[in-house]
């Protein structure tokens, strides 16, 4: 019997007792590959020798942290690769691959934490600040910290084209965007989040790469024609010589949850991860995770991204699922959208009643395997028993349901405060896991568009007409869609930092009081009651009765509690007697 392909590092090794290094390569399909260092600026190349199984590994040389790299392919000298594990690359895309040293990671007493724990903060370092960086975004950590976070979601980090991208055009997965800082800023913001209690968690992509400067098929075959994804052929996960392919990714989870010490993952549209291994690719990613988590003594959480309804992603891998710690949930976002907005259009079609809510509250999930008009089909299925309601990632705002309209605008533009207001408390307090899209916790109104920065001058005229097609039945006079390579499209989302402080107050005193009423729970602990626009919800042991009133009628009800924990929008309670206006919400006890 054959043995298995084994899984090994790639790119540019730790150093060797004697401080020299080799180079490690998983690289198929080129007859030659030599290594290129530059010393003071001039190449000496070094034959790459073969290893195993389309493995290529150089003999030890001096490259100390700092050095310039690259490869040749075939002989050829009038192409430099970059190294498609590079950790750095300080001329972006097309440019010289750097050799980077980390120190061990140190955990200390830090030991993460678990969703059950998670107020989540999803932020893009780009725009979070004025300058864009890691270092100004650590000096941002006491204000996140105060709000009542306790884990971050940084937008993509890996290398794209140009200078200015959200994240999810990357080409080099394992290079942190140079714009951003170097690899030892990402680790000082890391170590500083613990420092604080936060968590780190990391957006990456594996279900595509970016158009731009992309290198890695001429190493490897990633992609296959097999499955095909909204951006093309698919990554290569089941098809020949895909144990490579599945090794590359699975390194990059290695680097960011042992290099960098980050506590975990946000994994891109995995419902567009094409994959009938035996063994599906997210459960190597859950499973590799467990592990690091268990030698390192500290929870590590994988989150996917997935509008599929569907129990396996979550389910333990005991029970025949993917094992991941939580889910992004879509439907959510929808039921609460629809209602706050009255928008029918595409996916929203499915959306707008208030029983929805009602289900989505109760199961996390709306579609569990009715009709769905918008599909044109029967859609989802019910969480299973092994499932838990902190698995559930819910929100108000995202990048994707911000970005994604036409002009980026923010959903504060759309309903003031009233409405949203009760939005928020709906999610904030609701029994899932809540994550706040940066900005929107004190009613930020700068829009999130859609920006890139492309360098080839047919990909940019690409995407100009991809969205202006996209969104051509929205566009009306002084609606249009900005223009996504423009520096002014970029700089319209960095985040003003001016609150509303009624909206700010708000998030901060929901905060606390999801903080207090704490603790894991099952779906059977979940209470939630409907009678017309009224939804009432609360958690078998918990500190406070939720009651949103998602109509234009104010309500008067008589309830049992005595006490007003939290109220929007001139709600109050005497003797007994809620008084909820429209689109009003109050938390008792």
């Amino acid at each position: 019997m054959t043995d298995t392909f084994p899984y090994l590092p790639l790119g540019a090794l730790a150093p060797e007792q004697d401080g020299k290094r080799r180079f490690r390569l998983w690289a198929p399909l080129p007859k030659k590959i030599e290594l290129v260092l530059f010393r003071d600026g001039q190449p000496t190349l070094f034959p790459m020798q073969p290893e195993t199984n389309g493995y290529l590994i150089s003999d030890a040389v001096e490259a100390p942290a700092g050095t310039a790299y690259g490869f040749y392919h075939n002989g050829k000298r009038d192409k430099l690769y970059p190294d498609p594990a590079s950790r750095y690359q300080p001329d972006g895309v097309h440019g010289k691959s750097e050799v980077v040293d980390l120190p061990p990671v140190e955990p200390g007493n830090w030991r993460g934490r678990p969703l059950s724990e998670a107020v989540i903060y999803e932020l893009h370092i780009g725009t979070f600040t004025e300058e864009g960086t890691f270092a100004a975004a650590t000096e941002r950590l006491d204000y996140v910290r105060d709000l009542g976070v306790t884990m971050l979601e940084i937008m993509p980090l890996n290398q794209t084209s140009g200078e200015r991208n959200w994240g999810y055009d990357g080409v080099l997965p394992f290079a942190l965007f140079q714009a951003y800082g170097r690899p030892e800023d990402f680790r000082r913001f890391v170590d500083a989040a613990h420092e604080r209690g936060i968590a780190v968690l990391v957006d990456v992509i594996y279900n595509h790469l970016g158009p731009e400067g992309n290198y890695l098929p001429a190493f490897f075959p990633i992609f296959t024609e097999k499955h095909h994804t909204p951006w093309g052929a698919a990554i290569n996960f089941d098809d020949a010589h895909a144990d490579g392919v599945r090794n590359y990714w699975l390194q990059n989870v290695r680097l960011w949850l042992e290099a960098y010490g980050a506590d975990g993952l946000r994994i891109d549209a995995v419902h567009a991860i094409k994959d009938y291994s035996a063994k599906h690719f997210l459960e190597e990613v859950s499973e590799l995770a467990d592990r690091i988590g268990k030698e390192q003594d500290r929870t590590l959480v994988t989150i996917a991204e997935c509008d599929l309804n569907a129990p396996r992603y979550l389910q333990s891998r005991k029970r025949g699922g993917y094992g991941m710690s939580g889910q992004w949930v879509d439907e959510f976002h929808h039921a609460i959208h629809g209602l706050l907005t009255g928008e029918a259009r595409g996916y929203y079609e499915d959306f707008g009643h208030v029983e929805q809510l009602a289900k989505a509250l109760k199961d996390g999930y709306v579609y569990t395997g009715q009709y769905s008009p918008h599909r044109k089909r029967n859609f989802g299925r019910r969480p299973a028993n092994d499932i838990r309601p902190a698995q559930m990632v819910v929100f108000l705002q995202n990048h994707d349901q911000v970005g994604n309209r036409m002009e980026g605008d923010r959903l504060i533009s759309t309903i003031g405060p009233d409405k949203y207001l009760l939005g928020a408390a709906t999610y904030l307090l609701s029994p899932f896991t809540p994550l706040i899209f940066m900005g929107e916790e004190y009613g930020e109104e700068r829009p999130f568009p859609y920006f890139v920065h492309h360098g080839d001058p047919e990909l940019i005229q690409a995407v100009r007409k991809g969205r202006a097609a996209e969104f051509a039945a929205f566009q009306t006079e002084g609606h249009h869609v900005p223009d996504p390579q423009a520096t002014e499209t970029f700089a319209s989302a960095k985040l003003s930092w001016q609150p509303d402080e009624r909206i700010a107050s708000f998030y901060r005193e929901a905060l606390q009081l999801r903080s207090a009423g704490g603790g894991d729970h099952s779906f059977a602990d979940i209470s939630v009651d409907r009678a017309g626009n009224l939804i009432t919800w609360n958690i078998r042991g918990g500190a406070f009765t939720a009651c949103g009133n998602y109509g234009d009628e104010p309500l008067s009800i008589e309830v049992d509690s005595t006490e007003l924990l939290l109220a929007s929008n001139g709600a109050t309670l005497e003797n007994n007697h809620l008084e909820l206006p429209a689109w009003g919400f109050a938390a008792i006890a």
